[in-house]
């Protein structure tokens, strides 16, 4: 049968939509794994884990072997590593099982990513990013509403369930619509080296990395923070990260409309003052009023309007000027972007107790401190940069 390539604009944003039902829709769930396994927040940071950790050597592969075949791979993979957490009888098999999976979701964002960068200039690469990561933003819009239903009314099992189901349709759509990308040009020899002497790599690379780092925070702690020191139900709790996707997704329109009116050094830099004022409201709400969530829920929509801007620009900057290595700088920004998340992640986590005697701050002083580097980066470091792309020239 004679396949017929589906638009890349249509499937960019559903490969991207790998990692928030794999890990928004999974939010709702883990009080009750916690009480059925007796663990649930080790699952999480394992698999954020092994997701940037596997980027590494998927770069590198999709660079030798082409976009395609790593994208196949890592698909099917990724659902038999979500069936297998479904039927996981132990904490250990469902950190094992989430560990395949976020090993496996590497090949499939390094792919994608890489896809972009093999399909359009590096001046088109934020417009492109943020139109699928808007896209992105819809899914994750409906991940946890769906994962807090299913968890509440089927049993947390069925949420594991649902993301193999959507590998597979994903897998189905790719072996027929998905025609390779990489270009023989872009196949020479390169080092680990050239990557990390870009400085354009290096500036952007930790701009996405940072954001990120920030919102993982939220994304580990704020079930224990609304649902468990809160008090609030987990379907009331789904609604929380689906109001933040909605704001990304608004956030990530906008920056589009944004980059073709002004340079791209402004819009993050208007990017980092949000970020830094979503954090500021959320800490003075845990300063001067404490125990109450609308402070929280107001801070943290004003921070996802910054990261719906420094997402697109951070990942699409990290590998423009390395077309030649698309895959592996893809791959080490990735790498970096999990690193930092894992590392804040647990670090704050290790400050939550089952009292909840720090009460929102553990979730709250990550995202403070993320805002504050966003900040620098911007204002400090962005304009020192010799080459800025001119994302203005791709309204189109």
């Amino acid at each position: 049968m004679t396949r017929r390539p589906l638009s890349f604009a249509l499937l960019l944003p559903l490969l991207l939509s790998a990692q928030p039902v794999a890990t928004d829709s999974y939010l709702p769930a883990l009080p009750a794994i916690a009480q059925t396994l007796g663990s649930a927040s080790t699952s999480l940071t394992v698999f954020a884990l092994a997701f940037g950790i596997g980027q590494l050597p998927m770069g590198s592969l999709a660079d030798r072997f082409g976009r395609r075949q790593v994208l196949l791979i890592g698909l099917a993979c990724y659902a038999m590593g979500a069936l297998a957490g479904a039927l996981a009888t132990t904490a250990s098999m469902l950190t094992a099982a989430r560990a395949v999976q976020g090993f496996s979701m590497a090949a499939i964002l390094v792919c994608a990513r890489a896809a972009v960068r093999d399909l359009h200039p590096a001046r088109d690469g934020p417009h492109v990013m943020a139109r699928g990561l808007t896209g992105l933003g819809f899914v994750a819009l409906m991940a946890p509403i769906i994962g807090a239903f299913v968890a509440q009314h089927a049993g947390w099992r069925w949420v594991l369930a649902g993301m193999s189901f959507y590998a597979l349709v994903l897998w189905a759509m790719c072996w027929y619509g998905f025609a390779e990308t990489r270009q023989e040009t872009h196949t020479q020899a390169g080092s680990v080296r050239e990557i990390f002497a870009s400085a354009d790599f290096r500036v952007w690379g930790l701009l996405a990395a940072t954001t990120y780092a920030g919102m993982f925070c939220f994304l580990l702690l704020s079930p224990m923070v609304y649902i468990a020191y809160l008090g609030l139900s987990p379907e009331l709790y789904g609604w929380i990260p689906a109001g933040g996707s909605l704001v990304y997704i608004l956030s990530t329109t906008g920056c589009r409309r944004l980059l073709r009116r002004q340079s791209l050094v402004r819009t993050v830099q208007q990017g980092a003052t949000l970020s830094l004022i979503g954090a500021g409201i959320q800490g003075l709400g845990c300063w001067l009023l404490p125990g109450h969530a609308w402070p929280l829920l107001l801070g943290h929509a004003v921070y996802c309007m910054g990261h719906g801007i420094h997402q697109p620009c951070g990942q699409a900057g990290a590998v423009g000027e390395l077309p030649h290595l698309a895959g592996r700088a893809v791959s080490w920004s990735g790498f970096i972007m999990m690193l930092a998340a894992f590392c804040l992640g647990q670090t704050a986590a290790s400050f939550d107790d089952a009292s909840h005697t720090l009460g929102a701050w553990p979730m709250v002083v990550p995202m403070m401190l993320a805002g504050t580097v966003l900040a620098s980066i911007a204002f400090l470091w962005l304009p020192k940069l010799k080459s800025q792309p001119n994302p203005q020239s791709a309204a189109a």
